[in-house]
């Protein structure tokens, strides 16, 4: 009997050059118009990866590929982020439990409070719980957090406090709400491994020289969640 090989699909926003290192000369060439896609063939799985890009857009259309044009059963997502509390310094790793759209509004039409999506009771927009808890049950060093997701990006400590005051958020980045949004309308379960690139004192000069570690540090994690969920 033929083995059923399982489609996993990756969104990587900028960190790209971590999965062509970590995954050297594994890759195929799997990309479409409008996107840069490698896939990865192991024995239990295809691991589909879109470049997609930064940004709620970018990300969101991505994920939509994944599940319509290569028909993946989940979307793992890994990137590094902006810490929001003094906890989360570099190179600390999460898995997002919940995101708020922090840049959404529809208040003055609706009446919703500012980033609360239609059919969503709060501005919490929750990740799939089943995927969390198994993380966590694999990888005892997550840290379970709300990410706050927005199209720009949040170097001033003074934003970085305001957005944990008013969401109780942990992190900060640009696509996770784009991601979450979408796999929830199409029912695919969705898992967000974080690392700290920023620490909340920090800005674009951390970022800058934490990036490429942090990205590595991320990868090896969800690289082992795949392995292992």
């Amino acid at each position: 009997m033929e083995k059923n090989i399982k489609k996993i699909g990756m969104i990587v926003a900028v960190e790209i050059a971590a999965v062509m290192k970590r995954y050297e000369g594994r890759l195929e060439d799997a990309s479409v118009p409008g996107f840069e896609v490698k896939l990865l063939r192991t024995e239990d799985y295809e691991l589909y990866i879109v470049n997609s890009g930064a940004g709620e857009i970018a990300s969101s259309s991505a994920v939509q590929l994944l599940i319509s044009h290569f028909g993946v059963s989940m979307v793992v997502n890994f990137g590094v982020v902006g810490g929001l509390t003094p906890e989360m310094s570099v190179a600390k790793l999460a898995v997002v439990t919940d995101v708020v759209h922090y840049d959404y509004d529809v208040s003055e039409y609706l009446g919703y409070r500012k980033a609360v999506h239609v059919g969503y009771p709060t501005c919490n927009i929750p990740a799939t719980e089943a995927l969390v808890k198994a993380a966590l049950a694999i990888e005892l060093d997550l840290k379970p957090v709300i990410c706050a997701s927005g199209d720009k990006f949040i170097g001033s400590p003074v934003k970085k406090q305001e957005l944990h005051d008013e969401y109780n958020a942990d992190i900060c980045e640009m696509e996770a709400a784009g991601i979450v949004l979408t796999c929830n309308r199409n029912n695919v379960p969705c898992l967000l491994i974080k690392a700290v690139s920023d620490s909340m004192g920090g800005g674009a000069e951390e970022f800058a020289r934490e990036f490429e570690r942090c990205a590595d540090i991320c990868l090896e994690t969800v690289d082992k969640l795949i392995k292992t969920l």
